[in-house]
């Protein structure tokens, strides 16, 4: 596999560096001015403010290639904070199952960063079986609106999102995968109580979401009733790609050693001592295999082919990988892991031990390990699901 970047590529990457650089957040500035001046200025370059859309609707049009440049870069770039829910995930949806009115409608004020989405899928007993989920969706008599009513699980960010995209069930009659319907609602209404879930490292950012006979008009079904399982499964392919994070690991893995390396451990450092240099040298090979298939799904997509199985792969493994990072980081900051740095020892234990509680759902989240080692199964060793 040829990996060197042409000189077109090499081209748009120092562009890239040049626009971070140039606008670089500046201490002492409004944060909030900074973000929106960053998406403006973005925007005049080309697209640059909604990397992954296409062309036609004011994206940049880049080649796979130079999505994985952007990728590289912003691993150890400062970007604006940006919830992916609206730019990256429903937005795809609208664009390629959305009627024009709809298109119209969302895409501006997706793009302004106006408004705030969550992802309406996970259910108490529809996790990584997604297609098992119950939330209800009836049509009324005069074909005017669904009623909704169901509980949906894990909805990052509910709390302070304007409009949800959410799964529902419209039939049950037949195979689960089937009679699954996809719709756009607000969540400042009436019937709608959001719950927090706090996680294991104190932070508040998942939900529990109760609906109680939500009224959603029947214009904002995104496609044709029933078929919401098809449009839902081209995102999660898109979703498990980007939760990978192979080139955030790559930098996190190079913080790691920097970290080890101010352990001091006799006339040396941490990373000196064998046990410790041998499982950061494993962990930076498998890293380097899953980079090297992350270029493989980028080959693919170079010669026109749609995220497939390789995504499940990407996901387990990137996920995996990004686990033993936060874990050898809490090695390495020891006692002061424990006590999570209150003021003594070294300064990144208490980042490094809230990593490491947080990183346990990353192999849950987005189609558990399971699932995905269920979907390389089926899709890449050719195995059939046992009838037994």
């Amino acid at each position: 596999m040829d990996i060197e970047l042409g000189s077109e590529d090499l081209a748009f990457r120092e562009d890239v560096r040049g626009f971070f650089a140039e606008n670089a957040y500046k201490a002492g500035e409004d944060y909030n001015v900074w973000r929106l001046e960053w998406f403006k200025k973005a925007a005049q370059m080309g697209g640059w403010d909604v990397p992954k859309w296409s062309k036609e609707f004011g994206g940049p049009g880049w080649t796979p290639t130079q999505h994985y440049i952007w990728e590289q870069e912003t691993a150890t770039a400062t970007l604006p904070w940006d919830m992916p829910f609206g730019i990256g995930m429903v937005a795809p949806i609208i664009m390629a199952y959305g009627n024009e009115e709809q298109q119209k409608r969302f895409l501006p004020d997706i793009r302004a960063r106006k408004v705030n989405w969550c992802q309406g899928y996970s259910e108490p007993g529809a996790g990584s079986d997604l297609a098992a989920l119950k939330t209800k969706a009836v049509l009324s008599e005069d074909g005017t609106h669904y009623t909704v009513n169901g509980t949906k699980i894990w909805t990052t960010m509910a709390q302070i999102a304007d409009w949800i995209f959410c799964l529902t069930r419209t039939d049950d009659s037949g195979i689960k995968q089937e009679g699954i319907t996809f719709l756009l609602f607000p969540m400042k209404q009436k019937g709608i109580e959001v719950k927090p879930i706090i996680t294991l490292g104190g932070a508040h950012s998942v939900n529990m979401v109760y609906f109680t006979d939500v009224s959603v008009p029947v214009e904002n079904r995104i496609g044709e009733e029933g078929k919401g399982w098809t449009y839902a499964k081209g995102l999660l392919q898109h979703e498990r790609t980007g939760l990978a994070g192979i080139s955030r690991s790559i930098v996190a893995l190079e913080k790691l050693k920097e970290q080890a390396s101010s352990v001091k451990r006799g006339n040396g450092s941490l990373m000196d001592e064998p046990s410790f240099r041998a499982k950061v040298a494993e962990l930076e090979i498998d890293l380097m295999a899953s980079e090297y298939t992350e270029l493989r799904s980028l080959a693919s997509a170079s010669a026109g082919s749609a995220p497939g199985p390789e995504s499940s792969i990407l996901k387990l493994k990137g996920t995996e990988i990004q686990q033993r990072i936060a874990k050898l980081t809490v090695e390495a900051g020891g006692i002061y892991s424990a006590a999570w740095g209150r003021g003594v020892g070294h300064k990144f234990a208490k980042a490094g031990m809230g990593g490491y509680l947080a990183s346990r759902a990353f192999t849950i989240y987005g189609g558990a390990s399971e699932v995905q080692k269920d979907v390389i199964a089926k899709n890449v060793l050719g195995l059939k699901r046992s009838t037994t």
